[in-house]
Formats: C-alpha cells, sequence, structure tokens
C-alpha cells in the first residue's frame, strides 16, 4: 500500500491537472446537463452533475479493473520489469503533456473511436437528462468517449500488473477530475482559470515527471527516496 500511496497521488493530479482538456471534451455536456434548469434550483443542478460524473468516475474505475487484470497475467518474472518501466515511461509522458511540453498522447484517441461509435448513440438517447438515474447513465456511457489522457492513464494504470490496483488508480484519476467539471457546470470559473495558469500545470507536470523518474526500476530509486540502504529493500521487491 505504501507503494500504491504515490502513485495515487499521481493519478489525483493527472485528473485535476487534465481537467482543461476534460473541460473540451465534457464541457458542453455539462452545459447541458444544466441549462435547462433555473439558476435559484442549484440543489438540483448539482444533483444532476454529481450523478453523471458518479457513473463517469465509475466507469474509469471498471476500465481499470478490466484492463488492470489483463496486466496482472503478466505481473511475473521480467515482464514485471517491463510493466514497471512502461507505468513510468507513460508517467514521464503525462507529465510533460499537463506542463505543455508535448502532446503526443492525444495521438491514442483514434485508438477509441470504434467501440464509441456503438456507445454514442446509447448516450443520445439519455438526452435532454431530467434526472439523476439517466444522469447517472449517461456518465457510465460518456466515461468511453475517447479521450488521450484517459486511455493514457488507463494504459499506465494497467501496467501496474494488478486489476484492483488498477481500478484504484483510474477511481483517484475520476475523482481529480471532479472538481474542475463540476465547477464548469455550476459555472465556477475562478477555479477552472487557476487550474488552466501555466504555472500551475507546470508544477504539476514537474511532480507527476518525478514520480515516473521515481516508479522507473534502477539504482537512481536509492537517490529518489533519500537513504543508501534502500537499493537492497527495492531489489528484494522486484
Amino acid at each position: 500500500m505504501a507503494e500504491l500511496l504515490p502513485l495515487l497521488v499521481s493519478a489525483l493530479v493527472l485528473g485535476l491537472l487534465g481537467g482543461g482538456h476534460c473541460i473540451g471534451m465534457c464541457g458542453g455536456l455539462m452545459g447541458a446537463l444544466t441549462m435547462a434548469i433555473p439558476a435559484e434550483q442549484r440543489p438540483r443542478r448539482l444533483q444532476l452533475l454529481l450523478a453523471y460524473n458518479l457513473g463517469r468516475i465509475a466507469s474509469y474505475g471498471l476500465a481499470g479493473l478490466l484492463l488492470g487484470t489483463a496486466g496482472w497475467a503478466l505481473a511475473s518474472g521480467p515482464a514485471a520489469t517491463v510493466l514497471r518501466a512502461l507505468a513510468g515511461l507513460l508517467l514521464i509522458a503525462m507529465g510533460l503533456y499537463l506542463a505543455g511540453w508535448w502532446g503526443g498522447l492525444t495521438r491514442i484517441e483514434g485508438a477509441g473511436r470504434l467501440l464509441w461509435r456503438h456507445i454514442e448513440p446509447l448516450a443520445r438517447r439519455l438526452l435532454p437528462v431530467r434526472d439523476a438515474r439517466r444522469a447517472l447513465l449517461l456518465g457510465g456511457l460518456w466515461g468511453w468517449l475517447p479521450c488521450g489522457l484517459v486511455y493514457s492513464t488507463l494504459l499506465w494504470a494497467a501496467s501496474q500488473g494488478d486489476a484492483l490496483d488498477s481500478s484504484l488508480l483510474m477511481l483517484a484519476f475520476g475523482l481529480g477530475t471532479l472538481p474542475v467539471l463540476l465547477a464548469t457546470g455550476l459555472a465556477a470559473e475562478r477555479l477552472t482559470a487557476l487550474l488552466r495558469r501555466r504555472g500551475v500545470r507546470i508544477a504539476g507536470g514537474m511532480l507527476v515527471i518525478l514520480f515516473g523518474l521515481w516508479t522507473l526500476p534502477g539504482p537512481h530509486q536509492d537517490w529518489l527516496m533519500g537513504h543508501g540502504g534502500g537499493h537492497a529493500s527495492l531489489q528484494g521487491a522486484h
């Protein structure tokens, strides 16, 4: 669990600072969920937004569980080191993306478009959303929308080699995206503007890159962990 904790923090940071990308993907839907509800009915707006995002985050957790099962099957022998290296490299790539230094991760969005063609018609049938149940179902379907950031995080989570850990990481990522999407739906411009500031994104990206370096297998972990006796224990863990 101690080793999983910094990864959970990474997943939260990815979700929180990747919220700008999420606004582009889901921001219009956030508005559609609430635009028909008068401002004086703010509690109902919040109810629909929470239900939608609960369904969306649950779909991330399910995807992590499913793909994490495949990673679990490879998590023994030399494959475990390869998976850990993949996890570290993906973290570094996502840190570069969050900081605005490299956007190559968005290229993998095309991988999910075939699946989305079958899911989108089902999601459209739930519009307009009139109650929390429909919002929950819509979120569960919309969570499969092709998104480079989500897919990259999913591959990183699956590379942990444990289905439950992968699911937890995806749930943490989903929770990280929650403040931005709630703020968008409730027209809280100050929060979204803060999280989209370049300095905040660079700081978060550098933090994720550091976690990626920490994740990569190798003797450099002794220096990053700050003690000389950690090498033997880390070797024993792998």
